[in-house]
């Protein structure tokens, strides 16, 4: 049945699933994608959206690099929104609002869109290894399926355990069946495993609900998109809304609270700290008597809507209950209730940089399997899984990001030097470089390498240094040409800026506070510019950012050289920290276990001291 070797088998049609098996096969390998139900490849299985607070800033770079997930939001988008631009730049997220089913239906299609990439509709009930290697999968109707490399993408499907009030059973998905037998062959290989715990909340028929009392979600009145290939734009979107529990509401579900998995010991695991559920809300914030609802549409053509922030397990009749006390939804009608959903994790501290496991050379794990919560966390995993696990087949270097080059950098070593014990989302906060890492420039940080490593074809390079070299012109322009106070003084007056006397360059007037890219653009100097060289918005964006942050920018890149050097003093493999006297007790203990390969990396795991790593430093000669 399958008498050909496949270079990589990806198991799972997720995000990460979907990202790791078009990465693989664009760069050249032989792929075969194996899930449960082919119909639900690239499924939102929670909200209907893509991007927000630094989760848009990865999928930006997904799409820099030469990832899908970029191009399937724009081709699926219904609404489009730059969230914290009353902020710096850092801290601008795209985020995107989709067609459910059509989101889906565009994954599906891009990846039949790929030669090598095959598919096969099965549940992998275990691995082949041979010589502690990865050499294959077994279907749980007994084909074997061998393969040079195996990328394990399950989500929340290995032994997923669904929760609904009191009742519970076996499930990865609303309506789909778990996986059973890898994490009990994963445990026999000497793997260490835990339990983690996500929601959803219920799904309503938006033609029951009241919008006149709510409170309107428009997207930007100019939207945006997350690729930077020619993407469609929105021109017409849909609008979103948003609503409040109340003090009646809260007493209606803590009725249920007895009946509740959550809270009569059902549920043992550790949920998403930042995307609680809503008894879970009403628990710990005791003292608030309201909470945002945010009513998303699920698509273009359907009535069927998402309630964020209204994520539940409680019994179903209790939901009902008390979602019919919220403003707006008296006479809700529900299409299906929340649910809570347990599963099967591996502690991430267990793989290399590359996403391959150390315990079983050619296995990769990326997405929820590492205990991360999200699409766009789980798509970059995926995407570098199947880049590396390519790599290696073909005998090439592998592809590492650092901390200083991408949030996807971040979240990966963070993964790995510090593991996780809750799903671990991705916010600016945890990035110590997010001046570097904007939403705005992943294109010119990532897209050389992802064409270097043969992923981003040669249109994305060329897009990319045409920008560069337009807004490096334009930064030069604001350099060298002079303003005279009589052209710059109306303008600042405007903003109520103080006024310049004498002539001076513009980039020192537009460095100003409040002083933006529209006030100079006033200037017959600057629009002629823009005119004669045909500079769009996105060259306009990152000329404005170059200027007005120039000095946070060049200290950011001055620190990440300062790391740079410590990323370079590398630790031999298999090191033996036991040996070290000095090194603390805890330090031995946990270095010896994650196996960092550089002295910054090993500072960046906890529970190591800066006293810690000069005992390193001295040992290797530093």
């Amino acid at each position: 049945m399958f008498a050909e070797e496949y270079d990589v088998i990806v198991v799972g049609g997720g995000h990460a699933g979907a990202e790791a098996a078009a990465a693989a096969g664009n760069m050249g390998s032989k792929t075969l994608l194996v899930t449960m139900n082919l119909q639900t490849i690239g499924q939102m299985s929670c909200n209907p959206a893509m991007g927000g607070i630094a989760k848009g800033q990865i999928v930006r770079e997904i799409d820099a690099l030469g990832g899908m997930s970029g191009i399937i939001t724009d081709k699926s988008a219904i609404q489009f929104k730059m969230l914290n631009k009353s902020k710096g730049p850092a801290m601008w997220s795209p985020r995107a609002q989709n067609d459910r089913m059509r989101f889906a239906e565009e994954w599906r299609l891009a990846l039949e869109n790929i030669l090598n990439v095959d598919f096969y509709q099965e549940m992998v009930s275990g691995l082949l290894v041979e010589n502690g290697k990865a050499v294959g999968v077994k279907s749980s109707l007994g084909v074997d399926i061998r393969s040079k490399s195996v990328i394990l993408t399950n989500g929340t499907f290995l032994n997923g355990l669904i929760h609904i009030g009191e009742k519970q059973f076996g499930g990865g998905r609303a309506g789909e069946k778990a996986a059973t037998g890898i994490t009990e062959q994963l445990f026999d290989f000497g793997f260490d495993s835990g339990r983690m715990k996500t929601g959803t909340p219920p799904r309503v028929d938006g033609r029951s609900l009241d919008y006149s009392v709510m409170i309107p979600q428009p997207g930007d009145a100019i939207p945006e998109k997350f690729s930077y290939l020619q993407t469609p734009i929105l021109k017409t979107q849909r609008d979103c809304f948003m609503t409040h529990t109340s003090e009646m509401v809260h007493d209606v579900l803590r009725e249920g609270f007895d009946r509740s998995p959550m809270f009569n010991g059902r549920i043992k695991s550790v949920g998403p700290r930042y995307c609680p559920s809503i008894e879970d809300k009403i628990n710990r914030f005791a003292d608030k008597n309201s909470h945002q609802i945010f009513v998303e549409p699920e698509g273009w053509n359907t009535v069927e809507v998402y309630v964020n922030g209204f994520s539940t397990s409680l019994p179903e009749d209790v939901q009902f209950k008390g979602l019919r006390s919220v403003k707006g939804f008296e006479n809700v009608k529900f299409f299906r209730p929340g649910y809570a959903i347990e599963y099967d994790y591996f502690p991430p501290t267990q793989l290399k940089h590359t996403l391959e496991t150390k315990l079983v050379e050619n296995l990769y794990f990326a997405g929820q399997i590492n205990g991360t919560t999200g699409y766009e966390e789980a798509a970059s995993q995926g995407l570098m899984a199947g880049i590396n696990a390519h790599l290696k087949i073909k005998e090439k270097e592998e592809f590492i990001l650092q901390r200083d080059e991408a949030y996807i950098g971040v979240l990966i070593d963070d993964l790995i030097t510090k593991g996780t014990e809750e799903p671990y989302r991705m916010f600016t906060s945890r990035a110590e470089y997010r001046t570097l890492l904007r939403q705005d420039n992943a294109d010119l940080r990532l897209t050389p390498k992802g064409f270097d490593i043969g992923l981003a074809k040669r249109e994305r390079l060329i897009r990319m240094e045409e920008k560069e070299l337009k807004s490096d012109s334009f930064v030069n322009f604001f350099r060298e040409t002079s303003v005279k106070p009589e052209e710059i003084n109306p303008i600042l007056a405007s903003v109520n800026s103080s006024l310049v006397k004498q002539s001076d360059k513009m980039f020192k007037v537009f460095s100003r506070p409040k002083v933006t890219m529209d006030h100079m653009l006033q200037l017959e100097t600057v629009s002629g510019f823009v005119e004669e060289n045909n500079l769009d918005r996105e060259v306009l964006e990152q000329t404005e950012i170059q200027v007005k942050y120039s000095g946070y920018i060049e200290k950011e890149k001055n620190n990440a050289d300062k790391l740079l050097r410590l990323e370079n003093v590398k630790i031999p493999a298999n090191f033996d920290y036991s040996k070290l006297k000095s090194l603390s007790f805890e330090a031995r203990e946990k270095l010896n276990n994650i196996q960092p390969v550089t002295i910054a990396q090993a500072a960046r795991v906890s529970g190591v001291n800066p006293s810690d790593i000069s005992v390193l430093l001295v040992y290797l000669g530093r």
